[in-house]
């Protein structure tokens, strides 16, 4: 008897050793936490509810829904469209480039800004894969989001043979000039879960894809998906539906030495200012033939912000927040907390990082900063420091953290 459960405790014990061997593995160890993860958030769902994005706070709203077309809290001055002056080539009807060594995201969830960065950099022949660039711009794999100016310095600081840069206000005849000269493009663009991460889930996400054909006869585009798998088909009307959330994001890598032909396909847009300026005049123009659209009023206050006009972004957000936007809205996209905090609607500020905090069941390194940023406007630094060092965990080197806290005389 004495041996047999020697015999059971130590295959017992030897289960439990290769059990914490495989979690070693980061392949391993990132589905465990990624499923341990989605079952926490689900239940804190279950406890805590969540709801629809909250409108502004009543003392803070800036804003008055209209009957048709919502207007700004001052006047806009519409600057006449900028546009390239270079003769347009014509498009070949179909191109389709040679697909990269495919990666694949599922190996690292909520990985898709890395993974598809790696397919645009094996396409100059980069030998990586998507761990090379996520342990330096995520660390952790609960970290739900990557900004286009992280995968932008990862490329020029770690692959500095070549270039990356993104412009926002991009068009599906721009991607296929760009296509048509050999330049593969990334684009931000809307995903949705096939399965509910908590009670009334709206399953909308934020996704990264890599285009790299199209077929004007058949009216669709190829793409290089980290989740779905390679040489995904999506229509035109498809794209541009998804693509619309994230201001038409689109980024690129190249060769140095093909940063003219770049800026000659672009035209006057491959200046950073201009194309803002074109974008802002867009999603204007798209807020008034449009007014019921969130999506173009949340694009028009986040070109606002750029050019700092703080009072008129927060109208503009404010009436995009009435219309109704996605529950992950705030995850990825952050000018409402940049609008809110300069404006001074630090109670707003509170709430909406709140709402997206407890929705991301704490992963959201970005509101932890702006959280930290009201408390500190309201004279609470030892509560603004505690955000800050909380959003540096959760993104170890957040240089935007390191930067509040040294400002505050504080060594992160």
């Amino acid at each position: 008897m004495f041996k047999q459960k020697r015999t059971i405790f130590l295959s017992i014990g030897g289960l439990f050793l290769l059990g914490v061997l495989l979690y070693q593995i980061p392949a391993i160890k990132s589905r465990v936490d990624w499923r341990m993860e989605r079952t926490i958030t689900y239940v804190n769902g279950v406890i805590h509810p969540a709801g629809p994005v909250p409108t502004a706070l009543p003392e803070t709203a800036v804003v008055k829904q209209e009957t048709n077309t919502p207007l700004p809290t001052r006047p806009v001055t519409v600057v006449p469209q900028i546009t390239a002056t270079a003769t347009p080539v014509p498009l070949p009807l179909q191109v389709f480039l040679p697909p990269p060594a495919f990666e694949d995201e599922k190996k690292f969830p909520n990985n898709c800004g890395p993974a598809t960065l790696t397919m645009a950099l094996r396409a100059y022949g980069w030998t990586g894969d998507q761990f090379n660039i996520s342990k330096v711009i995520k660390p952790l794999p609960d970290d739900r989001n990557v900004n286009p100016d992280e995968l932008v310095y990862w490329v020029r600081n770690y692959a500095g043979w070549l270039n990356a840069d993104y412009r926002v206000n991009g068009n599906l005849t721009l991607l296929k000039q760009l296509l048509a000269a050999g330049f593969p493009v990334m684009i931000e663009e809307t995903f949705i879960f096939d399965k509910p991460f908590w009670p009334n889930d709206d399953l909308w996400a934020a996704h990264y894809v890599l285009v790299t054909g199209y077929d004007d006869s058949a009216q669709t585009f190829v793409v290089q998906d980290a989740y779905h798998g390679p040489d995904q088909i999506i229509s035109y009307e498809k794209l541009e539906q998804d693509w619309e959330p994230f201001n038409h994001l689109y980024l690129l890598v190249y060769l140095p030495d093909e940063e003219a032909q770049l800026s000659n396909i672009i035209g006057a847009d491959w200046d950073p200012e201009v194309n803002r300026q074109n974008a802002l005049n867009d999603t204007r123009a798209a807020t008034v033939s449009s007014p019921k659209d969130a999506f173009a009023w949340f694009n028009y206050g986040s070109n606002l912000v750029y050019f700092e006009r703080y009072e008129e972004a927060v109208a503009a957000y404010d009436t995009a927040r009435k219309i109704g936007l996605p529950q992950r809205m705030f995850r990825y996209q952050f000018g409402p907390f940049i609008a809110d905090f300069n404006t001074n609607r630090l109670d707003d500020l509170m709430e909406i990082t709140k709402y997206t905090i407890d929705l991301a069941n704490t992963y959201s390194e970005e509101s932890w900063l702006w959280q930290g940023w009201a408390l500190y406007r309201r004279g609470d630094t030892q509560g603004a420091i505690a955000k800050w060092r909380k959003a540096l965990s959760i993104r170890p080197g957040y240089f935007d953290a390191i930067n509040a806290l040294k400002s505050v005389g504080v060594e992160p």
